[in-house]
């Protein structure tokens, strides 16, 4: 058997599936001919391994509880070994219904109501939503945009001035950093962790955007330093990398044994238990059979981040489009045209007709930039642009 979803061109109707990114826009009220581009999953079919082994379970036709097997750690283990080197033990791998559920588990469990827990805006919008929704405080160290170098860079003084002055506890690494598409290097990751080790800062590292990485080579964070591994809840799932959101489920690893009882502790307070069947043989499939698909993929959007980039400077030389290192998700500037964060958003949705990701959303620093997702056919990026060039050209 070989693989059967290789083809990214073709457009797939997605309204009327209870799709979430097509789907909500009439609740809204948004133009009926938006193109949405917005939150993050992928306009294409997953892996055909993926498709027959979801078959398979369809046509056993019992949904009863479930339970992971053994080779379902075997394969994710597996998979971290030969992709990033990295390697855990079965009891330091804990299986959860998504990335930010994990978060919310662990900044519960990993420190009290009235907190200080450290970000880096503008970043992934649940991160301030989930600390402020647990009681804690947001503090954040704002990344700085380097106009010369088009990329944004750490701030290492205001972030350990930051830790010091508000006693941080806790701090949200997004590794991958999205929306900016940051790769961050060996030697930012090490600054970072070797601040949190000095001030005893604990770090939940999102890397669910690691397999995205277009430029230079992702580290997981906890691999660096074996003190990191002590410090480090590390949140994966294949959700991003194969397409498969709507399944729920992503797995943790934690490597300290004390961080690992509280964290657990917690997860079993919220009252969760058994995950999704589909989300455990997905993952299996994916891991095991998907590489085929992941790479034909992985170039699709690589070419696709391209094709933007090259309208943006010959259509829109009021926008410009932040290097893209990582991620499906390109990070576009429009403050040059020196519009209100409720113009610009307002002329994107109701002149373009595109429903990207508000800037704002990511933070103040965020204000005046849109997200947009590029991981769709190339007929519909075109028809993006050119929306874009109508309006903002």
């Amino acid at each position: 058997m070989s693989e059967r979803n290789l083809d990214f061109d073709t457009i797939i109707e997605r309204r009327n599936t209870m799709s979430l990114k097509y789907d909500y826009a009439e609740r809204l009220g948004f133009p009926a001919d938006i193109l949405p581009l917005w939150i993050a999953d992928m306009d294409f079919k997953t892996s055909s391994y993926v498709q027959d082994a979801l078959k398979e379970v369809v046509e056993h036709g019992i949904f009863g509880y479930s339970e992971a097997l053994s080779d379902y750690y075997v394969a994710v283990r597996e998979y971290f070994q030969k992709k990033y080197n990295y390697d855990f033990e079965e009891r330091e791998l804990i299986k959860t219904p998504g990335v930010v559920f994990a978060i919310a588990v662990a900044v519960r469990s990993l420190t009290n109501e009235g907190d200080a827990v450290m970000i880096q805006s503008p970043v992934y919008y649940p991160f301030s939503a989930t600390i402020e929704h647990n009681g804690r405080k947001v503090v954040d160290s704002t990344l700085t945009y380097d106009e010369k170098e088009n990329r944004y860079v750490i701030d290492f003084k205001d972030f350990e001035q930051k830790i010091v002055d508000n006693d941080v506890r806790l701090f949200l690494l997004c590794n991958p950093h999205n929306p900016v598409s940051r790769v961050w290097s060996k030697e930012e990751l090490l600054k970072l962790g070797d601040i949190c080790l000095k001030h005893n800062v604990l770090v939940i590292s999102d890397e669910i955007h690691a397999d995205f990485t277009f430029v230079g080579k992702h580290h997981v964070f906890a691999s660096l330093r074996p003190e990191f591994e002590d410090i480090t809840v590390t949140c994966t799932s294949p959700s991003k990398t194969f397409n498969l959101a709507g399944l729920q489920l992503a797995n943790i690893i934690i490597k300290n044994p004390t961080v690992r009882r509280a964290f657990v502790h917690e997860y079993r307070v919220s009252g969760y238990s058994e995950l999704n069947v589909m989300g455990y043989v997905s993952t299996v499939a994916a891991y095991r059979n998907g590489g085929e698909w992941y790479d034909a993929m992985h170039e699709y959007i690589r070419k696709n981040a391209e094709y933007v980039k090259e309208f943006v400077d010959a259509n829109l030389p009021k926008i410009r489009m932040i290097n893209h290192e990582a991620t499906y998700l390109v990070w576009l500037d429009f403050r040059k045209l020196g519009l209100s964060v409720d113009e610009l958003d307002n002329k994107i949705i109701y002149q373009s007709r595109l429903w990207l990701d508000s800037g704002k959303i990511f933070g103040k620093s965020g204000e005046g930039f849109q997200r947009i997702n590029v991981a769709c056919p190339r007929k519909i990026l075109e028809e993006a642009m050119k929306r874009l060039k109508e309006v903002f050209g």
